[in-house]
């Protein structure tokens, strides 16, 4: 089995592990990225796409022929980078879905988005970070891909390039509660590489037809057993 990847949010924590481990996976032959900056990762089998002008994403995604086998989506931002609830609307929200249409109707059959934890609880649900992530799940439902597969990690551990001072404070938390009992820190965060391999290793599956659901959710206990526990072994 031979696999192409597109992956949207290369640059950031999560996607760039993503695309390292694409690019690391022999079942996976090209991968393309579209994002603002180049990917620190490089191989072969990486076709990057820079382009600064987020509006033209769509197209750089229908041109890629032909169609990628699986689309990945860890495309995010916060409201401080954007410059506003607003912004990160368009980002968040609004791209995701836009590259989700682009690539349902360019023919991409598998569909991943990289979400996030308990954005469906009683009293979250209604705060604009959930609604975005909750939107964007229920279009690529709406879309009906023959495969749709949803991460949702909790914290996200790991070193970004520009450090957040409440995810370093609470993932220097979370990763302290590891050092008593690992599985407190898996049900509230989860490392970069982690969510990675479990993505990756959703693809294979789906690719396999192994998928447990043609909308398949991979909650944090499934992305670490996913991620870690399977890929030790």
């Amino acid at each position: 089995m031979t696999s192409t990847a597109a992956v949207i949010g290369s640059t950031g924590l999560t996607g760039s592990h993503i695309l390292s481990t694409l690019l690391n996976t022999d079942a996976f032959k090209s991968v393309y990225t579209i994002s603002r900056r180049q990917p620190k990762a490089e191989s072969p089998k990486l076709t990057a796409t820079v382009e600064a002008d987020t509006t033209k994403w769509a197209s750089n995604l229908s041109s890629i022929v032909p169609p990628p086998s699986i689309v990945i989506s860890a495309l995010g931002t916060t409201r401080a980078q954007a410059g506003g609830i607003a912004n990160q609307w368009k980002i968040d929200h609004d791209l995701n879905v836009e590259l989700a249409k682009t690539a349902h109707t360019a023919g991409v059959k598998t569909f991943m988005f990289i979400s996030s934890a308990g954005i469906r609880g009683i009293g979250t649900s209604s705060i604009p970070y959930s609604q975005m992530k909750i939107g964007v799940e229920d279009a690529i439902k709406d879309l009906n891909f023959d495969q749709a597969i949803i991460l949702r990690p909790g914290l996200l551990l790991g070193d970004r390039e520009t450090p957040k001072a409440a995810n370093t404070i609470f993932g220097a938390f979370v990763r302290g509660l590891g050092k008593l009992s690992l599985g407190i820190q898996d049900r509230l965060g989860q490392e970069a590489d982690v969510i990675a391999r479990a993505a990756v290793r959703a693809a294979l599956l789906a690719a396999e037809g192994k998928a447990p659901s043609k909308y398949w959710i991979i909650e944090a206990a499934e992305i670490v057993k996913l991620g870690r526990d399977e890929h030790k072994s």
